[in-house]
């Protein structure tokens, strides 16, 4: 009887066996010797680009998955209503580090590409799967970075698929794969990045001008687009597809009234905003929601497309609606619905915490002016440190509920 260590032995020995090569005719453009002559490349510049993308990817996954978490909060996480601006910093750095590894992605691949051409193509079926592996890196990179450009440029056409929900699935593939790619090159990579190199002073002064000349598309890159939600630099953001300063009352506008086909029930003189609780409802109309205690915040909008913008927004405070009902307000959860009759965010929840903070309004204006109604006129949500989507807009409906 063959023992366990035997068997193993023979697995792995099958594993990394070497399949037979390919017949010499084949090798023919670019997998000839000859075909990738460039003295750039090499492990020592392959490295250097992959830990500065490592970096940038892990930034963005782990901003991505915040934004998602607070998306689509599960039952155990708790998103906070101060600072106000931590959910416009996550997501304008998720933004803005995701643009700037376009130009890293291509240097990388630029890098590694000549790899996919030597001889033989497959040695072993060890070196079949890992090549594999690397294929689904690439391809999950690419889908991601190229996904993320589209949706910044809120060109939905090409995609099949809602944006988020792919985009957030094909991460966990992307971090992943890089994981495993990380774990199989490691110690090449330090090897690379700790002995002396060997390079002329000619190769080397190139290598560095290509490092740098990366790490300068990356930079003017980031320059020419953050300035969408970093205000002080919007005159220098060229390529961004937003301006935080254009739009109705001076803020921009991603879903307009006509779009959500809200016009004729917003414009409603029999319009009112329902509020419903456990002990009770009420319904206000304009002149109702006028004449309570109005408060003013500052407040930015914050999109998950990386733009924002801060306004000053008066209305009624959300908690002051939620005591018409009779609800204690450190169990109440909201939840408020648009006069949308259809949309993936015609409703959104808000929690403990945002219910409680006095900087959670129903606003009726912007900027000192009734709202535009593609602000949301006759009344909106805005809250602090949400994301924009759920800044509901056109308020029909408030439902408080009590936890117990």
């Amino acid at each position: 009887m063959t023992s366990r260590p035997t068997r193993l032995r023979r697995l792995a020995g099958w594993w990394q066996a070497p399949l037979p090569a390919p017949p010499q005719v084949l090798r023919r453009g670019p997998l000839r010797p000859d075909r990738f002559p460039s003295r750039l490349r090499s492990t020592r510049l392959t490295s250097q680009l992959g830990v500065a993308l490592g970096v940038a990817f892990a930034v963005c996954f782990l901003t991505g998955l915040l934004s998602h978490l607070v998306l689509n909060p599960p039952g155990w996480f708790g998103w906070p209503a101060r600072p106000v601006g931590l959910y416009r910093f996550a997501q304008g750095l998720h933004v803005a580090t995701g643009l700037a590894t376009v130009p890293l992605l291509g240097a990388k691949l630029w890098s590694v590409y000549h790899h996919l051409f030597r001889w033989p193509p497959v040695r072993s079926i060890a070196h079949a799967v890992e090549r594999a592996s690397v294929a689904v890196l690439v391809a999950a990179a690419l889908f991601q970075v190229v996904g993320g450009v589209l949706n910044v440029s809120r060109w939905y056409a090409p995609m099949p698929y809602f944006f988020t929900a792919g985009h957030y699935r094909v991460a966990w593939l992307a971090i992943g794969a890089l994981l495993v790619h990380v774990g199989v090159q490691l110690p090449a990579v330090r090897a690379a990045l700790a002995r002396p190199t060997d390079e002329s002073p000619s190769d080397r002064l190139s290598r560095r001008g290509l490092l740098g000349g990366v790490a300068a598309a990356a930079g003017l890159v980031t320059l020419t687009t953050v300035g969408q939600t970093v205000r002080p630099l919007s005159g220098l953001a060229v390529l961004a597809p937003r301006r935080p300063d254009v739009g109705p009352q001076g803020l921009p506008v991603n879903k307009t009234a006509q779009r959500a086909g809200v016009a004729v029930r917003a414009l409603d003189p029999a319009y009112r905003l329902v509020v419903t609780g456990p002990a009770g409802r009420t319904e206000l109309d304009l002149a109702d929601l006028h004449a309570l205690e109005q408060h003013t915040a500052q407040l930015p909008i914050a999109c998950v497309e990386g733009w924002s913008a801060t306004g000053r927004w008066s209305g009624v405070r959300l908690r002051d609606l939620v005591a018409l009902v009779g609800v204690d307000l450190d169990r109440a959860t909201v939840v408020v619905e648009s006069l949308e009759e259809v949309g993936r965010y015609r409703t959104s929840t808000v929690g403990p915490a945002h219910v409680r903070d006095p900087l959670t309004l129903v606003a009726l204006r912007l900027g000192g002016a009734p709202l535009h109604l593609d602000h949301g006129f006759p009344a909106r949500l805005i809250a602090p440190n949400r994301p924009g989507v759920l800044q509901t807009k056109w308020l029909g409906r408030i439902i408080v509920r009590q936890s117990r």
